[in-house]
């Protein structure tokens, strides 16, 4: 199983691919220079691990509480990812992740804990 998580619902832009036994990760400041960019940034951390999207089977994207342009916009960004490679995307919570221990999401899809390709993101004033 291929997954990209994608979080950036914090005070960092956080990618992680996790394929074939290997890890990847990448982190950048969630402003608004780099969010700008940020499909960019995520094609950008898929070629250069060599890694094409179609080799993606899921996305988990964090849907808060968190930053409403940040949540709002990787939403659609995996939404449109979905339409364009028919990957699974996966919402979790900002509260399911201690320690930015990313690993559980794996053990989180297994107990069908996850929401899939439906979204309720919560936002901080």
């Amino acid at each position: 199983m291929s997954n990209l998580i994608i979080d950036a619902a914090g005070k960092k832009i956080f990618l992680k691919i996790i394929i074939k036994g290997k890890e990847y990760i990448n982190k950048h400041d969630n402003c608004r220079e780099n969010f700008d960019k940020i499909v960019k940034i995520i094609f950008n951390f898929l070629d250069k691990n060599n890694i094409n999207l179609s080799n993606i089977e899921n996305i988990f994207i964090n849907q808060g509480p968190g930053k409403y342009t940040s949540i709002r916009s990787t939403i659609s960004i995996a939404k449109a990812l979905k339409i364009s490679s028919n990957v699974n995307i996966y919402g979790y919570y900002s509260t399911q992740i201690n320690n930015d221990n990313y690993d559980i999401l794996m053990k989180l899809l297994k107990e069908g804990r996850l929401t899939k390709n439906f979204f309720q993101p919560k936002y901080l004033n």
